[in-house]
């Protein structure tokens, strides 16, 4: 809950005050390159060794039936990807490609975060749909999974000059990431309330 809150706290407050900086044509991975980049790079470790925390305790969490293995596995695949895509800075998205060594090696890991993120989505969906205990969740869950395969198509469209969403690829990024953020964090938050509950009972009637 912690990390899907704090990254998208920090790539929101730092697009506002970064100098030059636009949040509707440049992408959240530029914040690195300002005066204040290493507060992003920072907000990429953080998010995602507690995503890598997160898909840990999902293993625990769901240990048989569907989704136990693939699912915690490629949360983690996404933590280690925020964790591994912070140093190595991205190129400016002006540039069109990523033509550095360390652009290069943000744009594979950034790449596995935006590939693992719908699947996930849907790999949990087929979990949620039949298990009692988080079909409140499947729903929304499906939805995320739909936004974000179909969002992520507009954002390869939006990356090629003269495709007429070229200044507007920052903020289809945003509402990928938004989305999928707000689907962790609702994960989270849902299985807090099972473990509390499963530790301590329902509360009692009042």
């Amino acid at each position: 809950m912690a990390g899907a809150a704090l990254f998208v706290a920090v790539f929101t407050i730092l697009g506002w005050v970064q100098p030059g900086y636009s949040w509707t044509s440049m992408f959240v991975s530029e914040l690195s390159l300002g005066p204040f980049g290493w507060i992003q790079i920072l907000s990429f470790l953080l998010t995602g060794a507690l995503v890598l925390v997160f898909g840990r305790g999902l293993a625990a969490q769901f240990s048989t039936g569907a989704a136990s293995r693939v699912g915690p596995l490629l949360v983690q695949g996404i933590g280690v990807s925020l964790t591994a895509s912070g140093p190595f800075t991205t190129d400016p998205s002006a540039m069109f490609e990523q033509t550095s060594a360390h652009g290069l090696v943000h744009g594979i890991f950034g790449a596995i975060v935006f590939t693992f993120a719908p699947i996930s989505c849907l790999v949990f969906y087929r979990r949620f749909r039949r298990d009692p205990n988080w079909r409140r969740l499947a729903g929304w869950t499906l939805a995320a999974g739909i936004v974000l395969a179909l969002g992520i198509v507009v954002l390869k469209i939006s990356q090629q000059p003269g495709s007429g969403l070229f200044e507007w690829k920052g903020l289809v990024q945003r509402v990928i990431l938004v989305a999928f953020m707000a689907w962790i964090f609702a994960f989270a938050f849902r299985l807090r309330r099972l473990s509390h509950v499963r530790r301590h009972g329902p509360p009692a009637q009042t």
